[in-house]
């Protein structure tokens, strides 16, 4: 089924069910109007009431229901839908009126009387409705049988009813001339009425099925309820809220519903046939029924008058001769439009034989020894070849001989296969064209008389684009490189058949460094440009029978094949030698639009082992090349087993951080940043150890070495701040307002995970004073922009926060930041402070950077202040305050209140200064950092006791 086929049935399957609690509805209103008919109403005051002013309001119903529908709708069904509004409204004003002398005067309805109008006007619209509902006749004659088949009905019904009871009532004494015309008009207008439903059954027309067959019962509920009204057994003891009623009650309000119904229940869509001639538009199924039909009513209604022992009636004799009359032209119609059928029939015969004959698809029929016997004239167009010069030839003779023993072994299948079972195949192979070239052609076979019928079409042209497809499916768009299915595809290849004990085969991975930054720059149209001039330097640079392939944005690949030289040494330098090259030649200078454009590569290299699978291969080379970029980018790694180990370690690293903050495992410590002059505690660092299972402490450097998860970093940092925050403001509510300071890198602070007011929502959550937090910013990004950036710095001063450089002296970004960034203080890196006292060189790099802080009005804060030499140095050059085990390391929380209570650090002076370390857990001895550095057993743990 076609799409829109599947969604016109979900539109049916969802409109089904309102369509049935609207036509439950329905039922249930009628039933109930009904059911109060038959039990009498409870008085006759509401039963004169329902069975005028109801019909009434059912009428009016069901003309505003068909007037807003055909107003709604465009198509030409609207005018009968206008008629049938006009006709209801008709017979909703003549009840009203019938109401009118009934209900509000009390007196009988007059004859004639207005409502009699009403009603009369009522049958006139509804029969031209029907008129314009009726499929249209294609031809004259088709007009004329469809007016000879009304009066067929028509006439056969007037002649019937004229003998049961119309007679009688034309001769009906003491009424007068308007009062039998009236009693003559209501079945007259039902006859023709009846006629006009009956037509319509046969002729309706194909759209709106579903109203138009609704809206046909209703009409013929209502002439049936007219019928029995006017029949001599009801019409002297009728009245109003009667039974009969609910007919003409149920039919307004069917006619209500016809248009909507159809809407709400939409017809499924028409399932595909077998093709079949189809019938003439005079020659249907009214046409078989409709003379009998009309011939056995005629009869009947003689009949009657002769059982009665009446004299024949002249209306009975004049309306049957016309009925005769009428049936024999339309008999002789029918007799001239089979032969036009016959005729035409003849015609088509000698059409379709032109079509064999005109096709574009040679037809064939083969002898059974394999003899053409019959080549359609098509052949010129399709081989090239006269259609003469092929019968008699052999058809082995045309077929490619590639494609001929397969040829041969389906032709043998199928004659040995039973016709019931498989009565055609098809079969696709090459034929000489009078050219001489080969052309693809798709036949399908069928038997004939112990030979074959070959029915065969040109389909070099789709042949040519499933190749194009096929080809754009196994290459990279943008390259026109193997991607990664052919590329794993080839490595299958390679370590398959003779070359799987080669050990020379290699894969290599490569990977662009800075073509992200490119991207950003100039633009993913210059990326893509970079991307193709590229590929073909990998193309140019593989041997002919290796492979290159893209593998996905600016990821390579390309397969080395071996050699066969079993020096495992000589392969790999060699295999290394020609990814260095490689390397190079993609390092050089891409010049797109006028500029060079300059990226790097990283490669790695993994060799095919004994019983290795192609995803086993491709990871090796996969993990090479990432090492290679962690080592530092635009080189060449080989892989080796340990990095599989380190990617194993890092991922249960990873696997372990994930839930390490929701456990609980980490731990908050703070080491205190004294000033170098009077030995306070100004401020305390905050800093995160992870607590194993063991009790082990790991430093941020450690269990983040391998975890390359931002999320989980980002939520460490998250994690970091809050608790920070939520201790400083504790202690300060405890009488030790000590400002507290959180490392934090430039990138996070532009993360959308956190959120310019996040900051100042978790002050305010937490109470603490303005200037009591202060944001170390580290790891300035070159690629984060100062802009940005400086925007949020200096929001975040305008709350109170305090900014921090940390590492200065370490990046090539300190001084622009340093230039841009609202900065408060500059913390020293470690690796400046460290040779301070050796080193003369740092002694003045760093005298310079402190000169600087003190003329830009700043503090300085040098990191890493591990013996007393470093103090004494530091304080000379003009430094404010530091940090580091020359004061105390990383202390718990317990700790570091009780060195607050101390309030001061002893400064060297005539003594050596004695180191306060001193966090309450135990830290890996073997991976402590300069900042977490074991004390000496002779040391005490905690000089403030």
């Amino acid at each position: 089924m076609s799409a829109e086929g599947v969604l016109m049935g979900r539109r049916a399957v969802s409109g089904s069910g309102s369509g049935l609690v609207a036509q439950l509805l329905l039922a249930l209103i009628c039933g109930g109007y009904a059911a109060g008919a038959a039990l009498g109403w409870g008085s006759n005051e509401l039963a004169l009431f329902m069975g005028d002013f109801g019909l009434s309001l059912a009428a009016a119903i069901a003309a505003v229901s068909c007037f807003f529908y055909a107003r709604g709708r465009g198509s030409r069904f609207r005018p009968a839908w206008l008629l049938f509004s006009f006709s209801s409204a008709m017979a909703s004003g003549g009840n009203a009126v019938w109401g009118w002398y009934e209900v509000i005067l009390n007196e009988p309805v007059p004859s004639p009387s207005l409502a009699d109008l009403f009603f009369l006007c009522f049958a006139p619209p509804a029969i031209v409705g029907l008129l314009v509902l009726a499929k249209r006749p294609a031809s004259r004659a088709g007009w004329l049988c469809l007016a000879l088949d009304s009066w067929l009905i028509g006439g056969s019904l007037l002649t019937l009813s004229w003998s049961l009871a119309l007679a009688r009532t034309a001769h009906f004494q003491g009424e007068s001339v308007t009062q039998a015309a009236l009693s003559l008009a209501y079945p007259l207008l039902d006859i023709v009425l009846v006629s006009m439903v009956l037509a319509l059954h046969f002729r309706r027309a194909t759209g709106s099925r579903s109203a138009v067959n609704t809206a046909i019962a209703a009409l013929a509920l209502t002439v049936l309820c007219d019928a029995l009204f006017t029949s001599p057994l009801l019409r002297e003891t009728y009245r109003s809220g009667q039974l009969l009623d609910a007919g003409w009650f149920a039919g307004s309000l069917l006619l209500a519903y016809a248009p909507w119904g159809m809407r709400r229940i939409p017809e499924s869509p028409p399932q595909p046939r077998q093709p079949r001639t189809p019938s003439r538009p005079i020659a249907g199924s009214l046409a078989a029924l409709t003379p009998y039909l009309a011939a056995a009513v005629c009869t009947l209604g003689i009949l009657y008058n002769v059982i009665e022992g009446r004299r024949v009636d002249r209306v009975v004799v004049l309306t049957g001769c016309a009925v005769v009359l009428a049936l024999v032209v339309r008999q002789g119609i029918m007799l001239v439009d089979n032969i036009a059928l016959t005729h035409e029939l003849a015609q088509k015969e000698n059409h379709f034989r032109s079509l064999v004959q005109g096709s574009s698809d040679v037809i064939m029929i083969a002898a059974p020894s394999g003899i053409l016997r019959y080549v359609s004239p098509a052949a010129t167009g399709v081989y090239g070849r006269e259609a003469e010069d092929l019968v008699g030839a052999e058809l082995a003779s045309i077929i490619h001989p590639d494609d001929l023993g397969r040829v041969v072994h389906e032709v043998r299948r199928f004659l040995a296969a039973p016709p019931s079972e498989e009565p055609t195949t098809r079969i696709e192979c090459r034929f000489r064209s009078g050219t001489g070239d080969w052309l693809n052609v798709e036949s399908t076979v069928n038997r004939h008389q112990g030979g074959l019928i070959f029915n065969s079409r040109d389909v070099t042209e789709r042949v040519r684009l499933q190749a194009q497809l096929q080809h754009n499916a196994e290459h990279d768009p943008l390259t026109d490189l193997p991607n990664r299915a052919l590329f794993t595809e080839r490595v299958r290849q390679a370590l398959s058949g003779r070359r799987t004990t080669d050990p020379g085969t290699a894969v290599l991975f490569i990977d662009l460094d800075g073509f992200k930054g490119v991207n950003d720059r100039l633009g993913h149209q210059v990326g893509d440009e970079l991307l193709i001039l590229a590929a073909h330097r990998l193309q140019d640079s593989v041997r002919a029978g290796d492979t290159a392939a893209r593998l996905g944005g600016d990821e390579f690949a390309a397969i080395v094949l071996g050699d066969g030289n079993d020096d495992r040494t000589a392969r790999e330098h060699q295999v290394h030698e020609i990814a260095d090259r490689l390397r190079l030649r993609l390092s050089q200078p891409y010049r797109i639009d006028g500029n060079d454009v300059r990226v790097a590569a990283s490669i790695g290299i993994a060799f095919a082992e004994p019983g290795i699978t192609p995803t086993e291969l491709m990871r090796n080379a996969d993990l090479a090349m990432y090492r290679a970029k962690a080592a530092g980018k635009n080189r060449v790694e080989l892989y080796a087993p340990q990095m599989q180990t380190d990617v194993v370690r890092r991922t249960e690293l990873a696997t372990r951080l994930r839930t390490a903050l929701h456990d609980g495992e980490f731990a908050l410590l703070h080491q205190p940043v004294v000033h170098l002059t009077t030995g306070r505690v100004s401020a305390v660092a905050a800093q995160a150890r992870w607590r194993s299972a063991q009790g082990i402490l790991f430093t941020p450097a450690e269990f983040l070495r391998g975890a390359d998860d931002s999320d989980r970093t980002a939520e460490l940092g998250r994690w970091l701040l809050e608790e920070a925050v939520s201790h400083a403001a504790e202690r300060a509510r405890i009488g030790h307002p000590v400002p507290v300071a959180v490392r934090l890198p430039a990138r996070r602070l532009l993360d959308k995970s956190m959120p310019p007011g996040s900051i100042e929502a978790l002050l305010t959550r937490h109470g603490l004073p303005s200037g009591a937090l202060v944001i170390e910013l580290s790891d300035s990004d070159p690629r984060a922009s100062l802009d940005e950036l400086e925007h949020r710095l200096v929001a975040l001063r305008r709350l109170g926060v305090r900014i921090a450089l940390d590492g200065f002296g370490s990046g090539y970004a300190a001084i622009s930041a340093l230039r841009r960034l609202p900065v408060d203080v500059l913390k020293l890196d470690r690796g400046l402070v460290e040779g301070v006292v050796e080193s003369a060189r740092l002694h003045k790099i760093t005298a310079g950077l402190l000169r600087i802080a003190g003329d830009l009005g700043m503090q300085s804060v040098a990191d890493g202040v591990d013996v007393p030499e470093q103090v004494l140095a530091l304080r000379a050059m003009g430094c404010t305050h530091g940090q580091g085990m020359a004061f105390s390391g990383p202390l718990d929380e317990y700790r570091l209140r009780r060195a607050l209570l101390s309030g001061t650090y002893p400064l060297p002076g005539g003594a050596a200064l004695p180191v306060l370390t001193g966090s309450a857990l135990p830290v890996r001895p073997s991976r402590a950092s300069s900042g977490d550095r074991i004390p000496h057993p002779s040391m005490p743990l905690d000089p403030l006791k």
